[in-house]
């Protein structure tokens, strides 16, 4: 007899493969043989279960160790450089500890005061940069941090002994100490912004959904499955678990019991990858019509389902969230501040135009003058329709340059907004009057 699953159906030979590699402890090293033994299938099989496993982040194969049972990957939480990646970011020759390049760097401390004050900052994950002083290099190493030459300089062969029997890297770089701090906190600032941005990876739990139909089942089988969940719509399945179609209740209204689902389900349905934002999955939703997402891997194999309600959650959610890193948007926006106006333009945003805003030519890039009409449309169809949206399309005029240090206000009036969409048109003034006018549309994302 075949194993069930908790909610009574049949597992596939992949679910079984699966679901033995998830209960195994992390750490357990397991071959495509010994899977083929323990659960009775083909090596072929095993081997395909096996891969399925690692897509989804359960296992990894090293070379020379095998493949061995992980804690699945969390994105979230891999924020930190480590001292490779550093060591690539300073464009670093590697002095020794070469095996602690896979280590975290917790912090750096730049070393430009007294050995015993610098001391007082390390400790272990940290990174000292430091120029040619080979009592720091030494007293780091100690302490279990890393150490980064600065200037190209070298150090001494017992200090690298040290640094490969601790494996914590020593590395030279090229660069002066200003330069190398720099490059690191900017690659930091960066990963703080990534980290922000929420993907489907981060609110879906993978692993081979058990709300499924496989090629070959009936409308009875989509009856059945609708009582036992609630849910009004399924992926549809081949026996590889590759999302062939996409069925729901009204596809089978009407269709005897015995008729198989293939006969009625939608063919090559809309699916995402688990890489895929948040924000694109809403916006692919809304605009196909679609309630259900299947989330595949490249070979359109079935990892997971994420609902709309799923997606609004996690935006609001993301939305509760406190700025990790400022974007150039929000650099460009920070000097704005707004006033309520009245009628037609209900708000009036005003701010002045910095040196970092400035084109080839000495005044305002187009660009920016775009991204800040953008930022205000944005702004004001966020604070008038309460919910979360997308830009469709945007056109902008400039009616003539901008000098820098200019003082500007933009008026953004509201032509259109409904529940699926909105169309701002802006105005960009300065002392001299029109500067630049645009016209934006956007999409709003339904919550439900």
């Amino acid at each position: 007899m075949a194993p069930i699953d908790p909610k009574g159906e049949a597992l596939t030979k992949h679910e079984k493969i699966l679901n033995y590699i998830q209960a195994l402890k992390v750490g357990t090293r397991i071959s495509v043989r010994a899977i083929a033994k323990e659960l009775g299938v083909s090596e072929g099989t095993a081997y395909r279960g096996l891969k399925e496993a690692e897509n989804a982040g359960y296992v990894s194969t090293k070379e020379r160790i095998g493949t061995v049972r992980i804690e699945k990957k969390q994105r979230g939480r891999v924020d930190r450089l480590t001292f490779g990646e550093v060591a690539d970011i300073v464009e670093g020759h590697v002095l020794g500890g070469a095996h602690g390049l896979g280590k975290p760097l917790h912090k750096f401390v730049i070393g430009a005061m007294e050995l015993d004050a610098m001391l007082s900052y390390i400790d272990a994950g940290s990174l000292l940069i430091v120029g040619n002083r080979d009592s720091a290099h030494r007293r780091a190493l100690e302490q279990q941090a890393g150490v980064l030459i600065t200037g190209g300089f070298d150090t001494a062969e017992d200090i690298k002994r040290l640094a490969d029997e601790r494996s914590l890297p020593i590395i030279s770089s090229k660069h002066d100490t200003y330069t190398v701090a720099s490059m690191i906190n900017r690659a930091m600032y960066d990963r703080l912004i990534k980290r922000k941005i929420m993907l489907i990876e981060d609110i879906v739990t993978f692993g081979a959904p058990s709300d499924v139909l496989r090629l070959g089942q009936k409308v009875g089988d989509f009856s059945r499955l609708l009582q036992q969940t609630g849910h009004t719509r399924f992926p549809v399945v081949d026996e590889w678990n590759r999302v062939i179609g996409m069925i729901t209740a009204k596809d089978v209204a009407g269709s005897p019991p015995e008729l198989p689902v293939d006969k009625r389900m939608t063919r090559s349905p809309i699916t995402a990858q688990a890489n895929l934002p948040v924000v694109s999955a809403a916006h692919r939703m809304a605009s196909e019509g679609i309630d259900l997402l299947p989330i595949v891997d490249k070979q359109r194999r079935l990892l997971a389902v994420v609902s709309r309600a799923d997606i609004t959650r996690a935006m609001r959610f993301a939305g509760k969230q406190t700025q990790s890193g400022e974007t150039f948007d929000d650099l460009m926006w920070s000097g704005f501040t707004e006033e309520k106006a009245g009628e037609d333009t209900v708000a009036v945003y005003k701010g002045r135009i910095t040196p970092q805003m400035s084109g080839p030519l000495g005044t305002v890039s187009e660009g920016a003058l775009a991204t800040l009409l953008s930022q205000a449309s944005r702004r004001l169809i966020t604070d008038l329709g309460k919910r979360d949206h997308v830009v469709e399309s945007m056109a902008a005029y400039f009616v003539r340059p901008v000098q820098i240090d200019a003082e500007v206000t933009i008026l953004p009036r509201v032509m259109e907004l409904s529940r699926k969409s909105a169309k701002v048109e802006m105005e960009l003034h300065d002392d001299h009057g029109l500067a630049a006018k645009a016209m934006l549309a956007a999409q709003m994302i339904d919550p439900l």
